[in-house]
């Protein structure tokens, strides 16, 4: 299936009976991935110089040789591990993605998914009463090491999309950043890196924001990011003293009235010709494709009080609303399907 962005959608194909059978046990596949990252079966493959036993990696993870043998057989089963006579080896993508640390690394932002795992099991409940099936706070605060989990998976999840995004972002000439929902400051990190002449301030809400200070000292940025606690819901922000402003991930979970609000400050913060990047998670004007962006709609509503996903038109028209002139679409390479839009402030 695919999708173009200004013109004509070319539609997923119909099931077939096989594709049926094959959808209903997907989730099989899933849990096979999740249980294999909490082992640390690809790290410790790696560390074992590319290729592990049976033997050995039930010693050094502490596992059953009967139990793990069917994980790892899962694994070459459904394409993220390979296996030649009793060795396991780590597929390419394996190595980029499923090994923390390296190029690719996935693994906090698949910690995620693991996370909303159980909520996916209430979908009729939300179809029923068309309300999240867990409160958004446990995520965002109320559950400290579940927020620290979230966030951690935001930045690995930003960090992967943000090295073929930032890129298209086009911050020339642009000295002070504004970053609402900035989550764990992945995004501004990788902006202020790109941007020398660059400063962030860069707001969410305390829980999280206090997770983004941390790791924006850890990676020696404090003098060129500001984390700000707040909420981008009511915050009145400087009049006319950023250059620029993003939005990323972030407005998926709010309603449209209120998601005109949000940008109606953000313009108040802007100078004139002042620029705003929306990065999301969109679909087209059917709300059913891209696949992933239209399924994970269901996701934000079964986990945020307003959560969807919006089309790219539909931001634009929002953007005019308040008060910019929206720009075109852009998709950012895999391995998420996000798109930007922009806007300058008139």
């Amino acid at each position: 299936m695919s999708t173009k962005i200004n013109g004509d959608l070319n539609m997923a194909e119909e099931k077939s009976i096989s594709d049926i059978v094959a959808l209903a046990s997907a989730f099989y596949d899933s849990a096979v991935l999740f249980s294999a990252l909490d082992n640390k079966i690809f790290e410790k493959i790696e560390k074992a110089g590319g290729e592990a036993t049976l033997k050995q990696l039930a010693e050094t993870t502490q596992n059953s040789e009967r139990g793990l043998r069917l994980l790892l057989d899962g694994c070459v089963a459904i394409g993220i591990l390979k296996k030649a006579g009793e060795s396991y080896s780590n597929t390419q993508a394996g190595k980029l993605a499923l090994v923390q640390g390296a190029p690719a690394d996935l693994t906090r932002a698949i910690c995620y998914n693991r996370d909303v795992y159980g909520a996916w099991g209430k979908l009729s409940q939300l179809v029923k009463t068309g309300e999240a099936v867990e409160p958004p706070s446990l995520h965002m605060g109320d559950d400290y090491e579940r927020t620290r989990r979230f966030a951690l998976s935001m930045r690995g999840r930003a960090m992967a999309i943000g090295r073929s995004a930032v890129p298209l972002i086009d911050l020339k000439g642009c000295k002070k950043l504004l970053d609402l929902a900035g989550g764990p400051a992945a995004y501004a990190e990788l902006l202020v890196r790109a941007n020398p002449e660059l400063s962030c301030v860069s707001v969410d809400v305390p829980a999280i924001s206090a997770v983004a200070k941390e790791l924006v000292a850890e990676n020696g940025l404090a003098d060129r990011i500001e984390c700000r606690p707040g909420d981008y819901h009511t915050d009145e922000y400087e009049e006319g003293a950023y250059d620029a402003v993003t939005i990323f991930g972030a407005l998926h979970q709010e309603s449209p009235e209120d998601i005109v609000d949000i940008l109606k400050r953000a313009r108040k913060a802007l100078c004139k010709g002042g620029k705003i990047f929306i990065m999301d998670m969109m679909t087209d004007a059917t709300h059913t494709a891209p696949t992933f962006s239209a399924l994970f709609a269901v996701n934000m509503a079964l986990t945020t009080t307003n959560g969807w996903v919006f089309s790219d038109a539909e931001i634009k028209g929002w953007l005019e609303e308040a008060g910019f002139a929206p720009g075109e679409t852009q998709t950012v390479p895999p391995p998420m399907p996000h798109w930007i839009v922009s806007g300058i402030a008139k």
